[in-house]
């Protein structure tokens, strides 16, 4: 290829990006580059923002609702990772290898395909006080029936934890699943042959062979947990008295309902930071135990 048809080429593949690129820069880099200014402001909604430094943080974090929702977004991580994770992956194992295995998986996806809003409103009206479950309660005559679920803090916390873990227990188990299609049989016949069965068959060779797809169910876990918003907005709003907020109903709070914009986006930053630093310690982390688990495979 000649130098010139090179040039033209190039040419020809930048007229292709441009669009693309400028798409990318006017919707994602310039409202964070906008978010970050900001945050260093004083604004309403009307008039000119007024720059006022770091006082968007200092207020933030000596505010009790931030720190409480801060709290409530680290108990929605670690729900997260225990509730909707292991159980996908308890569902996965048992339907795994089973005839008909992939239509006992059918119930536990169809809530998946329903938006967090429709979950946060079936979710109200079983969990309300008088709703459906403490009526079922009190019909059997067991104990639970006077409990406000949604009402005190930290059980609307759980409760809504219970709520995100049936949406999204599907789609953990589809993603194991895959994982363990992937799987070679021939390290687990040969572990087989050596007597390894059950718990010990799980824990030291499929579990450490299920570590790629592992890393992508608890990454995207972390990351949609810490950015929880619309079953909270929709079963209580983060109340009573923003005991259940987590960050981004705060950030939300705060910017469209008390129109503070500066400290919304202070917030929002702060979030952002925090998704980004759990994102790439927890990856960086994967990725160095991991060496182990390829050099076993390999040999």
């Amino acid at each position: 290829m000649s130098r010139r048809s090179s040039t033209n080429y190039q040419r020809a593949a930048w007229g292709f990006l441009a669009p693309g690129v400028v798409a990318v820069v006017l919707v994602l880099h310039l409202p964070v580059l906008y978010t970050v200014f900001l945050s260093f402001t004083d604004f309403n909604g009307l008039g000119d923002p007024e720059f006022i430094g770091i006082d968007n943080y200092v207020r933030m974090f000596r505010d009790p609702a931030v720190l409480t929702s801060i709290t409530n977004t680290l108990l929605w991580v670690v729900g997260t990772l225990v509730v909707p994770v292991g159980l996908g992956l308890v569902v996965a194992y048992l339907a795994f290898g089973l005839p008909g295995g992939a239509w006992l998986r059918v119930p536990f996806l169809v809530p998946y395909a329903l938006s967090g809003v429709a979950v946060g409103v079936v979710f109200s009206f079983v969990l309300q006080n008088g709703g459906a479950l403490s009526q079922a309660l009190a019909f059997l005559n067991l104990p639970g029936s006077e409990l406000r679920w949604l009402q005190d803090a930290p059980l609307n916390t759980f409760a809504m934890i219970i709520a995100s873990a049936w949406q999204g227990v599907g789609v953990n188990a589809l993603l194991f699943t895959v994982g363990l299609q992937s799987i070679p049989k021939e390290p687990l016949e040969a572990a087989k042959v050596d007597g390894a069965v059950g718990w010990r068959l799980f824990r030291f060779m499929i579990w450490p062979l299920l570590r790629p797809s592992t890393t992508i169910v608890v990454g995207l876990s972390i990351v949609n947990s810490l950015k929880t918003f619309d079953i909270v907005q929709s079963m209580t709003q983060g109340g009573p008295n923003r005991v259940s907020e987590t960050l981004g109903v705060t950030m939300y709070r705060n910017t469209f309902l008390n129109s503070e914009y500066g400290l919304g986006a202070a917030v929002a930053l702060f979030l952002t930071v925090i998704t980004l630093a759990a994102s790439i310690i927890y990856l960086r982390r994967q990725l160095t135990i991991g060496e182990p688990v390829k050099k076993a495979v390999r040999s």
